[in-house]
């Protein structure tokens, strides 16, 4: 039985992070995940180096008519950190179809941000489940070669280790660059709690280690495979909504999207960055509600 990390104390942002936490132990360690709410399942997938603190408000406004399931990605918030995982994006979409499993789900809608694109259209091309609708926020499901300067450098083993890991670069670097509105103190607090020290960060290096940017990389034939069936989804109803100001996921990426899923409807957001549902979330939140035919809730 893998030994179970240490969950941090969520006193402090209880205030705007209230769900209840539940567990799952699947190969190699135990994931965390949120389950509120009765319902259709909607499951909402992060990336890196976030957590499902990142759809706090989305919870909010659609548990009371959704049963709405958001898990930590292993190595993230408040799923174990294990030193030795492999952490690549196979094992993420074999751990996301353990938890469908689990929960014993038939269909959902899926909502994905940043790693979780890849992960999330990973799993659902295997077909486990029916999935309704989709909502794309500012992520890849494809190969590409437009990775920008500052994220190749991360993967430079000396280098990445001591930025991402020693120093927390990457989870405190994107509290300025991903976002263009400045976060409240309660905020920032509650992305950096999962990962105040070295060993809690391994999952932010791992995640930027894992990107593919040459066929010889473990992981580049997954995405590949991932990209070439997408089009099982192009009847699926699917909106996008893009931070235009992202450095990282821009507007090549966005095309992408719009190249594979032509009747897509697409919501361009010119003044929100990477975190586009902290920047635009009183614009994304209805619009969402809307799709999926929910009364509006404020939050």
């Amino acid at each position: 039985m893998a030994v179970q990390s240490k969950v941090p104390d969520l006193t402090p942002i209880r205030p705007v992070y209230p769900f209840a936490q539940h567990r799952l132990e699947v190969p190699g360690g135990t994931i965390n995940y949120v389950d509120e709410g009765t319902g259709p399942a909607i499951i909402m997938l992060h990336g890196n180096p976030t957590w499902s603190f990142y759809y706090r408000r989305l919870i909010l406004a659609l548990r009371h008519h959704y049963r709405v399931i958001v898990p930590d990605h292993m190595g993230c918030g408040l799923s174990d950190k294990p030193q030795n995982y492999p952490y690549r994006l196979i094992n993420h979409i074999e751990n996301l179809g353990l938890l469908v499993r689990h929960l014993g789900l038939t269909e959902a809608d899926l909502v994905v941000h940043d790693w979780g694109g890849a992960i999330g259209m990973g799993y659902a091309v295997r077909q486990e489940i029916h999935i309704r609708r989709l909502v794309i926020l500012n992520t890849a499901a494809f190969l590409s070669s437009n990775v920008p300067r500052r994220i190749v450098i991360c993967k430079i083993p000396v280098f990445g280790d001591i930025a991402i890991r020693q120093l927390n670069g990457f989870a405190r670097g994107a509290l300025l660059m991903a976002v263009e509105q400045s976060m409240k103190p309660i905020v920032r607090r509650g992305y950096l709690l999962p990962y105040q020290n070295y060993h809690d960060r391994i999952a932010n290096l791992r995640f930027v280690q894992d990107i593919p940017l040459r066929p010889s990389h473990p992981t580049w034939q997954v995405v590949d495979s991932i990209d070439k069936q997408l089009g099982i989804f192009r009847d699926t109803p699917m909106k996008i909504f893009w931070g235009n100001k992202d450095w990282c996921f821009d507007g090549q990426f966005l095309a992408q999207w719009r190249e594979r899923f032509p009747d897509a409807e697409v919501h361009e957001i010119a003044d929100a960055g990477h975190y586009v549902l902290e920047d635009a979330h009183e614009y994304i939140i209805p619009e969402v509600q809307q799709f999926l035919n929910v009364a509006p809730v404020t939050v």
